[in-house]
C-alpha cells in the first residue's frame, strides 16, 4: 500500500497557483499542510521549476524573516530574475505576518507565494484586513472520510466508492468503525498499532496545548484550558450551557467566551448555533459544539483505553456534521440546530440561501421510512420542500404533505 494519502485539495490548490494571489493553506495542527505544500512543489520540481521551501520554525531558515529586505535579498539570490515558488510553512510564527507578506507582495516580484499556518490566520494580527484582495484561503481538515477510505482501499474503489459501501458489507463497517474510533490525522491513520495511534494523538493535542495555546492565549497554567476540552468532548451534540460550564470550571464567562473562541479558530472544535428565523435569538442562545477530529474527541473522552460505544448517536451525529461539511450537497450551506421548549428537535438544518433543508440522523439500519413527532413538528411549522433522513443502508424517498422525505445511507455524501 502506498504512504502517501491523496489529498482533494491538492488539484485546487495547484491550479491556484496561476494566480498571482498569494495561496494560503490554514487548518489544524499536523493536519497535512507541509506534506501538501511539499508533494506540490515536488511536482513543480518535476516540471523544471524553481522552487524553494522556508519553514520559518527552523533556526536556520527564520534569519531570512528578520525583515522583508533580508527575504528578498535571498529571493534574488535564489531566483534571480527568473519565475520561482516559494513555500513558507509555519506563518502564524512570525510577527506582523499580515504586513510583513504584504510588503513582499506589493514589491511585484516574479515569485509566487505558498503558505501555511496552523490555526485561522485572523489569530494573527488581523492578517485578513493586512492581505485583502491579495490571497486566497484553503482550509486543510484532517484525512477527511473520502480521503480515508480510498486510501484504505488503495484507491481501487476511487470513482465507484457508492458501490463499495452497497456491495461490500464487511469491509466498510469495518473502515467505518476504525474511523470512529481514531479519527483522520494523516500520522495515526497511517501507524499500523493501537499504542503507536494512541501516542501520536497524545502528542498531537500536547504539542497544540503547550505551543499553540500557551503562544496565543498567553497561560501558563493550562488546566482550566484542559479541562474545558475534556468537558467539551463529554457532550458533543448536546447544548452547552456557557454559564453552568464557568462555574463547573471556576472561570469567569469572559475567559471561557475567550477560550471558546481560540477552541474554534484553532480547529479543535465547531460551533452549532439554533436555528430561528430571528438572527439575534440564533447568537444568544445555547450553542452545540462538534469536534472537527472524531480521534482527538476520543482522546480526551480516554475512550483509547474504553472504546468508544458503537450505539453513541451523539459520535454518529459529529461524523455526519464532518460529510456534510465536506460534501458537494452541502458544503456551501450554513448549518444550524433545531429545538424547541418542549423538546422537539432535529439534528441539523442546512441553509442554502432562502431554502432551508432539515437533516436528522439516524446511527443504525432502517427498514423503513419512521418520522418521530420532532420531524412532524418541523414539518408543520416550516413546511420544507425537502427533509433528509441520513441512516446506515436506507435509500428511499416518500412525501409527508408537500415534503419529499429522502432517507439517504451516509456514505452518499461521500
Amino acid at each position: 500500500m502506498t504512504t502517501f494519502i491523496q489529498r482533494i485539495s491538492i488539484e485546487e490548490i495547484t491550479k491556484h497557483l496561476q494566480s498571482k494571489e498569494i495561496t494560503m493553506l490554514v487548518g489544524p495542527r499536523q493536519a497535512g499542510k507541509t506534506t501538501i505544500m511539499l508533494h506540490i512543489k515536488e511536482q513543480l520540481d518535476k516540471r523544471g521549476e524553481k522552487t524553494l521551501h522556508l519553514n520559518i520554525d527552523r533556526d536556520d531558515h527564520h534569519k531570512y524573516f528578520n525583515s522583508q529586505t533580508d527575504l528578498v535579498n535571498y529571493l534574488n539570490l535564489y531566483f534571480g530574475t527568473k519565475k520561482g515558488y516559494l513555500f513558507i510553512d509555519e506563518i502564524q510564527r512570525l510577527d506582523n505576518a499580515g504586513l510583513f507578506l504584504k510588503g513582499i507582495y506589493d514589491r511585484n516580484l516574479p515569485y509566487k507565494m505558498i503558505v501555511s499556518g496552523s490555526g485561522s490566520l485572523e489569530l494573527k494580527e488581523k492578517i485578513h484586513e493586512s492581505l485583502a484582495g491579495r490571497k486566497r484561503i484553503f482550509e486543510i481538515p484532517t484525512i477527511t472520510f473520502f480521503e480515508f477510505i480510498n486510501f484504505k482501499t488503495n484507491y481501487q474503489f476511487k470513482n465507484k466508492i457508492h458501490d463499495f459501501f452497497k456491495f461490500d458489507k464487511s469491509l466498510p463497517e469495518t473502515l467505518l468503525q476504525e474511523y470512529l474510533y481514531f479519527g483522520g490525522y494523516p500520522k495515526v491513520v497511517l501507524s499500523n498499532t493501537l499504542e503507536e495511534k494512541i501516542n501520536i494523538i497524545k502528542e498531537i493535542y500536547n504539542s497544540y496545548v503547550e505551543k499553540d495555546i500557551q503562544n496565543l492565549i498567553h497561560i501558563e497554567k493550562t488546566e482550566n484550558f484542559i479541562h474545558l476540552v475534556s468537558v467539551l468532548s463529554s457532550q458533543i451534540g448536546q447544548l452547552v450551557n456557557r454559564t453552568e460550564l464557568s462555574q463547573t470550571l471556576n472561570i469567569d464567562r469572559e475567559t471561557l467566551k475567550t477560550y471558546l473562541w481560540y477552541l474554534e479558530k484553532t480547529f479543535i472544535i465547531n460551533r452549532i448555533n439554533p436555528f430561528f428565523s430571528n438572527i439575534r435569538k440564533e447568537l444568544t442562545k445555547m450553542p452545540l459544539f462538534y469536534f472537527t477530529d472524531i480521534g482527538l474527541r476520543n482522546y480526551n473522552r480516554n475512550q483509547f483505553v474504553t472504546p468508544p460505544d458503537k450505539t453513541d448517536g451523539f459520535l454518529f451525529q459529529n461524523f455526519i456534521y464532518q460529510l456534510l461539511k465536506e460534501s458537494k450537497m452541502f458544503n456551501n450551506s450554513k448549518i444550524n440546530y433545531w429545538r424547541t421548549k418542549d423538546g422537539a428537535e432535529v439534528d441539523f438544518i442546512a441553509h442554502f440561501g432562502n431554502d432551508i433543508i432539515p437533516i436528522e440522523v439516524k446511527n443504525n439500519s432502517l427498514d423503513s421510512i419512521e418520522l418521530s413527532q420532532s420531524i412532524h413538528s418541523y414539518i408543520t411549522l416550516y413546511k420544507p420542500k425537502k427533509f433528509y433522513l441520513i441512516n446506515k443502508n436506507l435509500e428511499k424517498i416518500t412525501h409527508v404533505n408537500d415534503c419529499e422525505m429522502i432517507a439517504l445511507p451516509f456514505f452518499k455524501l461521500l
